[in-house]
């Protein structure tokens, strides 16, 4: 039976693709990098983490350093992150099951807190964040901790690769969702114990666990 489920926040929750690429253009133009346009998702989504930077020229070893420059676009944009439809009534639906409920992610708490209040959210206590991508099985880890929680008590939720790798590392099973960043070529090579084409499934995945 699950008791906690942990959500990725951006491509799992929020669709924040357009802000995202404004906030790196924005920094692009400024370091050099090369600008990404709505038309080159599509192929970025068949492409790793480290082919995306290839792509795009920018260093690996830069990314715990952009974050908090694009952090500060976003804050300035004033934007709320939209969230896909359907996920709100999804989130309430597990609410209203007695589901306790976090979010991991490399985001910004205080960005993260802003749109869950505009989606009239507040049943969300802990939010994990961190600026290095590949670390989210430590922020599970430390939530499991404080919680008293095993891994068999908790299912992730997420769209990239990265999320399953992390997941596995910290013995949760993971949910990979097919509407968010990742091409499911590429996630499916992690092995989600689950698959959800839109946000009903991760109900009905819930339920038969």
């Amino acid at each position: 039976m699950v008791k906690y489920m942990v959500f990725d926040f951006d491509g799992t929750l929020a669709n924040s693709i357009e802000l995202f690429i404004a906030g790196y253009n924005d920094l692009a133009a400024k370091e050099g990098y090369r600008e990404m346009k709505i038309e080159d998702i599509d192929l970025l989504k068949k492409m790793t983490i480290p082919e995306r930077c290839r792509h795009l020229n920018f260093p690996m070893r830069s990314i715990p350093l952009a974050a908090p420059k694009l952090y500060r676009y976003l804050r300035k944009s004033e934007k709320c992150l939209p969230f896909y439809p359907g996920i709100k009534d999804m989130l309430d639906q597990l609410n209203q099951q007695g589901i306790k409920m976090a979010i991991i992610s490399s985001n910004a708490t205080d960005i993260i807190a802003r749109s869950l209040k505009a989606h009239q959210i507040d049943y969300i206590e802990d939010i994990l964040c961190s600026k290095h991508i590949f670390t989210k099985d430590k922020l599970m880890k430390k939530l499991m901790n404080k919680h008293r929680l095993k891994p068999s008590d908790v299912l992730y939720v997420g769209d990239e690769e990265r999320d399953i790798s992390a997941s596995k590392r910290a013995g949760i099973k993971v949910v990979w969702v097919a509407w968010g960043y990742d091409d499911e070529a590429i996630a499916l090579k992690a092995n989600p114990d689950y698959i959800a084409r839109q946000p009903s499934d991760v109900l009905a995945t819930v339920e038969n666990i």
